[in-house]
């Protein structure tokens, strides 16, 4: 998978780890020439936001973004993207976003034209299966994130969250043996998991305390990643790995 991503320098990370090896070099290259058009963006800014009309989809070549949700004059983390992620697919069926993709900290995109997208996946069904899996994905890890809120208190949601986190970013290889390295801050965990920053500091001394793991200027420290995830109740299935991806034969045979 290094190999890829030297070879596909701006989607050589989409769907490493999970569906990449069912697509073959001619669906690579084709989604490396569709995101040729690329682009930095500098930390804070608002790359898309709800209400427009759109007719180009991007990749997440490097850096994070949040998706939010704006009510009552504040705005609300709904999603969080990676490295390689199809950010905005969504808009190539709705056109209209109901939210604002945000850059937290530099980023480096890809655009992809709506109109070259569809004659592409109109020309290769399974291409498009992958799209489609792509899209579903998100909706899969957003509704564990609306799941764990609910059901679970500060310091074990920050520790379900962190857990992800580090999943997402070993698939494309931007972990560490003993955590990770991003943009975030204690208020952006506060948000994710419905909380204050006051409570959130308190659920991260609980965590450092308890011996669990550390997060601190966005970066995480722990030592025995099995209590992590077993104190977030982390149930990586949802996230659709390789070793977890129940279709992965279906897909196989296009």
């Amino acid at each position: 998978m290094a190999r890829d991503t030297l070879t596909y320098q701006r989607t050589g990370d989409f769907l490493k780890g999970r569906l990449r090896h069912v697509m073959t070099s001619e669906e690579k290259a084709v989604i490396e020439e569709l995101c040729a058009e690329e682009a930095d963006v500098t930390p804070g800014t608002v790359v898309l936001r709800a209400g427009g009309v759109y007719d180009r989809s991007m990749v997440l070549v490097d850096g994070f973004m949040l998706r939010t949700v704006r009510d009552n004059g504040k705005d609300h983390i709904v999603g969080l993207q990676v490295p390689g992620d199809f950010v905005d697919l969504h808009s190539f069926a709705l056109k209209r976003l109901d939210h604002d993709i945000v850059a937290v900290g530099p980023c480096r995109i890809a655009y992809a034209r709506h109109e070259d997208i569809n004659r592409a996946v109109s020309a290769n069904p399974h291409l498009a299966r992958i799209l489609w899996f792509a899209t579903l994905l998100d909706a899969a890890i957003h509704r564990e994130w609306i799941v764990k809120t609910k059901q679970l208190r500060a310091d074990a949601c920050t520790a379900h969250v962190l857990a992800e986190l580090w999943a997402r970013l070993e698939l494309v290889d931007l972990a560490r043996p003993n955590g990770f390295v991003s943009p975030l801050t204690q208020g952006h965990l506060a948000d994710i998991c419905g909380t204050t920053p006051v409570h959130m500091n308190r659920a991260l001394r609980s965590l450092r305390e308890a011996g669990i793991c550390e997060f601190r200027r966005g970066r995480l420290f722990c030592e025995n990643r099995q209590a992590l995830e077993d104190f977030g109740r982390f149930d990586p299935a949802y996230l659709y790995a390789d070793d977890t991806l129940g279709i992965r034969e279906d897909l196989d045979k296009g």
